[in-house]
């Protein structure tokens, strides 16, 4: 029985993703990794700075949160899929504390990957033992990650599966009587070529020539939860990325305990 490429962990703002060289079932897995995205460390500082709004930090629960996930799963690999830290530029000194006791205190024989987002500056400077790959992402076996801030290098366009972070999805979900709340989402469809195949650098891309299926793109929620997103069934809410919405054919949504919400702009 076929074993999917990514699998939402329950409840939770990570995925698990098999890492091998072909598809089919279990038998060709080589490696699994959580993939997160948009960690966003040091965002409080951001917040006052940014908005004015005083925030506590949160750095330890951030940093429990993702210790208790990687314990339940116990992956080979961790991924981030860009925004790791807050700052644009140059992190302050909480932002780089932060970091800096989180991979102290990852297990030791943890490998993590930064897709290196818009926010993470020259993070790999002053984090030597982080492997740091371009924001237009690369293909991990079958599995192709970017950030979503660019377009997908080729070869993450010619993956079985795409995970990108950046957008931050969200769903304001309203009750009866009016009340409402916002809940992190994944988004979740076939990858339509409008938009790519007029990109000379995707000529040949087997998808886009009919030669096969489309990859499925997934959108991550942000692991941090203070880091706002685009409301997706909100009217007058754009998406960030540039191959977004148009690169996403239909597409579903779906809540982080796994409830389908259905098309994502028909909810």
């Amino acid at each position: 029985m076929a074993v999917p490429l990514v699998e939402p962990v329950p409840d939770e703002p990570a995925a698990i993703a098999r890492l091998e060289s072909g598809s089919g079932d279990s038998e060709g897995e080589s490696e699994r990794a959580l993939l997160i995205a948009d960690y966003h460390a040091g965002i409080e500082a951001g917040l006052r700075y940014e908005r004015g709004v005083d925030v506590p930090s949160r750095a330890a629960d951030r940093r429990d949160h993702l210790l208790s996930i990687l314990e339940q799963t116990d992956p080979d690999r961790l991924v981030v899929l860009g925004d790791l830290m807050h700052s644009i530029g140059d992190p302050g000194g909480a932002e780089r504390g932060e970091l800096e006791v989180l991979f102290e205190s990852l297990p030791p024989t943890l490998e993590v990957t930064l897709v290196k987002g818009n926010h993470d500056g020259d993070i790999e400077s002053w984090l030597p033992d982080l492997e740091v790959v371009p924001g237009s992402g690369v293909r991990l076996g079958c599995v192709g990650v970017c950030h979503g801030h660019t377009w997908p290098a080729r070869e993450v366009l010619e993956a079985e599966v795409i995970c990108v972070g950046h957008e931050h999805p969200c769903v304001r979900l309203e009750d009866e009587v009016g009340g409402s709340r916002v809940e992190r989402a994944w988004l979740r469809g076939p990858l339509a070529g409008k938009g790519f195949a007029e990109r000379a650098s995707y000529e040949g891309v087997g998808w886009l020539e009919g030669e096969r299926s489309p990859p499925n793109l997934v959108v991550c929620p942000a692991f941090n939860d203070l880091a706002g997103g685009t409301w997706i069934n909100v009217a007058g809410q754009s998406f960030l990325a540039p191959f977004l919405p148009d690169g996403l054919a239909d597409g579903e949504a779906y809540l982080l305990d796994g409830t389908r919400l259905g098309s994502y702009d028909a909810i």
